[in-house]
This record gives structure tokens, sequence and C-alpha cells, in this order.
């Protein structure tokens, strides 16, 4: 961060004395004004609903440029990072600012793998929930309960406690999201076998059985890695956002990770995927491929009430760019598994078809979104809709980390306090 050339001024109608506040600028994006001194000047705060122009922080792990639909990693373009790199590779580089070269890549990729497990203990945790429990619920739990079971990376302002408590989550929230998954079903849980990939093992794990040996596919083994790889992180969203908040009290890092998934499974958020398939579905069941014109007519149509789902994004107003990676993905796997003619994901590509061909979609920039093509990849790899937003917390775990680790290693960081403007009651006197 750098004072720019120029200066805020900002003057009152009322004819208080103007205030100067310095601009900032970073790398890339937009500058900021410093407005860190405006309520000890004026007595007034800013007033930003959302935070939507608001910068809440200065970061250097991602950056969205969302009217050119770019979307970088310390700098990488997402595009080269799902096509030259593994997602353990992407989990190094967003911990440490640089790709593994060599042997750091083999060694980062061992010390995951030797921290898959979880206390055995966590199986017993597990009993005690529903068996038709949403597996966001349990998984909230489970990822709060680590800091009851690793009390030795507690600590948030200690940088040895961080490294060892980002290195547990990453390697065991597989394992947590598959243990959830066949709680769910009542299924044995699959240990996991650490000679296998990040992703291949998190599908055996999901799939497998000790009836029988599982054999991973490695075109959709490929495809969960691109999935978590382009949810790896995603600038200061809610549940980033919520991360931070929580970690800046000074909580341990499971609890801040904990809170960052009880964010996520709101349906604003880390659930657009589910509700993309869920649309995908009723237009399936009022008459399919057949219905989907007619559907698009309603969704032009204000009054209709019919929304679109999985189609165009709040940040970016042009190609979501990990849409691009997704479509082709997505392409790659309903080939592998025979499903092209499938009428589920049939009904889906003729959506994708009018969406990027009729003008009322193509000109408001309604193009399919990263969650409309991951929905439909996983749906057809065989995960029910109720887990989406499990597979989304896996990816996003990493990201959540990071940002906790440079909030914490930032000199000018504080105790999160939003300010508020008071639209109650005045003083007022118990009259009895």
């Amino acid at each position: 961060m750098k004072l720019a050339d120029n200066k805020a001024t900002l003057s009152f109608s009322n004819g208080s004395p103007s205030i100067d506040m310095p601009v900032y600028s970073g790398n890339i994006g937009p500058d900021v004004i410093d407005v860190r001194k405006l309520y000890a000047d004026s007595g007034m705060f800013t007033y930003d609903p959302g935070y939507l122009s608001t910068a809440s922080c200065q970061s250097g792990i991602t950056f969205i440029d969302g009217d050119k639909g770019e979307l970088l990693y310390r700098g990488y373009p997402i595009e080269q990072l799902a096509d030259k790199a593994d997602f353990l590779d992407t989990c190094y580089l967003l911990l440490n600012g640089e790709l593994p070269v060599g042997q750091q890549s083999k060694d980062f990729h061992k010390l995951i793998n030797q921290h898959t497990m979880v206390n055995e203990q966590m199986q017993f945790f597990l009993r005690g929930f529903r068996r038709d429990a949403h597996p966001m619920a349990v998984l909230t739990g489970l990822v709060g309960a680590l800091s009851a079971f690793y009390h030795d990376s507690t600590d948030i302002n200690n940088p040895e406690h961080r490294h060892i408590a980002a290195i547990r989550l990453i390697a065991k929230m597989p394992t947590l999201v598959a243990m959830a998954y066949k709680y769910g079903l009542g299924q044995p849980y699959m240990y996991p076998q650490n000679n296998l990939s990040y992703a291949g093992n998190f599908l055996r794990m999901m799939f497998g059985t000790p009836c029988e040996e599982y054999v991973v596919n490695p075109v959709l083994e490929r495809a969960m890695d691109r999935i978590f790889t382009l949810h790896a992180d995603h600038e200061q969203n809610a549940s980033t956002s919520t991360v931070r908040l929580c970690g800046s009290s000074g909580t341990n890092p499971f609890a801040a990770i904990a809170a960052g998934v009880a964010c996520l499974w709101g349906p604003a958020h880390g659930g657009a995927n589910e509700a993309c398939l869920k649309m995908l579905g009723e237009i399936q069941d009022s008459g399919g491929v057949a219905k989907v014109g007619e559907f698009m007519e309603k969704v032009k149509d204000k009054n209709s009430g019919v929304k679109l789902m999985g189609f165009g994004h709040r940040v970016y107003k042009n190609y979501d760019p990990r849409a691009k990676l997704m479509q082709k993905t997505c392409d790659e796997v309903l080939k592998e598994l025979g499903l092209e003619n499938d009428p589920l994901f049939k009904l889906a590509k003729e959506l994708e078809r009018i969406a990027l061909e009729d003008e009322y979609f193509v000109s408001r920039k309604l193009y399919p979104n990263v969650d409309f093509y991951s929905g439909v990849v996983l749906s057809a790899i065989g995960i029910p809709v109720n887990m989406f937003t499990g597979i989304f917390t896996l990816a996003r775990t990493v990201g959540w980390i990071a940002q906790l680790n440079e909030m914490i290693s930032d000199p000018e960081y504080k105790i999160g306090r939003p300010r508020q403007l008071y639209t109650g009651s005045v003083r007022r006197n118990v009259q009895r």
C-alpha cells in the first residue's frame, strides 16, 4: 500500500470545516480513501451496508477484476493454475506466496498426506447427530470440535500453532466431509489412503466401501481437483470476512474456520450451486427440455417472480473466468460418464445455449457462472445436492487460513468493530 499522488477532501454544506483524507494505491485495482480518522476529525462515521464500497483490509492474496472477468491468486491467473498446477500446489501458493518448486512440492504433498486421519473419538462425536442432519450442520460441529482434540495448535497469535493448524485443516477436511456423508448414509467410514492424490483420496472416502477395491477414475479425479482449485479463495467475500472478524478476537484457528463454515452454509453464498440444481430439477419435473424456452421467457418477465439460478455474478460483470474452466470440465465429465444424453444434463446444456445466444441475457451479461457448471459436474459424479456446500467448504478452507494468517501478521490489524447508524428510541426513563 502506497500513498497516492492525490488526496480526498470532504466538504460539508453546513459550513463545517472540510477534511483532507489520504488516498492509497494498491498494485492493481481501485485506490482507497483512508477514513480511519474521520470520526475523530468530524464526529461522523461512513455508512456502507454490506461494505460494498469499503476495503476492510489490505491483502496480497487474491485479486478480482469483475469488469475484465479476471481472478488472480498471488498474481497468477486462475486459468493457468487450474491447467498447470494441482490443488495442493495452489494451497502452497496461497499459504506461502509462491508456487512450490521441485522438492518443495513433494514435501508439501507428503506433509498433507501425513495428517489426513482424524482422532477416532470424532466417530463418537458424530453419533450425537441425527442421521438426517444436514451435512453442513454436522461439518460446522466437526470443524469446531477440532480445537477440543488438538490443544497444541490453538494459539492464533503463535505462527507455529497457525502453521500446524493450517496443515491439519487442509489435510483433515476431506476426511471430515466424507465422514459427514457416510454418516448420513449409514455406511462405514473409509480411512484415508495416502498413496492417492488429494482429490483421488477424497473420491475414495466418499464412494468406496470395505466390500471391494475402489478404483479412482482419472477424469473425475482431475475434475474434482479443478473444482477445489477454482474455489480455493475469492477475496473478501462473506465467509472470508467472517473468518477474519472471528479471528480478530483472538479465538483459535479451528473456531475461526468453523465460523466460516457456518457463513458459507447460507444459500446466498455457498448454496448457489445447490439452488441451481434445484432449479434444473423443477424444470425437469415440469416437462424437461421442451419447457426450457417457456421457462426462460418467464425469467425475462419481471412480474413472474421466476429467477435464473447459476447465471450472472455479483462481482463479475463479464464472463466468470472460473466458469470457462468448469464448462470444459463439465463436457469432459459428461462424456466420460456417458451422460451427454441424460435428460437433466441435456436440459442444462439447453439452458446454457439460450443464455449464451439470447440477446436479453447476453446484453445483461447473465453468463453461466461457476456455480452452474460445478453443480452439474458434482451431480454427474454422484455427489448429492446437500453435499455441494461441503465440497465448497473443503476447497475454501485454505483460502480462509491464508487470509487469517495474513490478518494476524498485519501490524495494522485490530479486533473488528463495525459502527452503526442508530434509528431506535432516544433515551427515555422507565415509568412505573
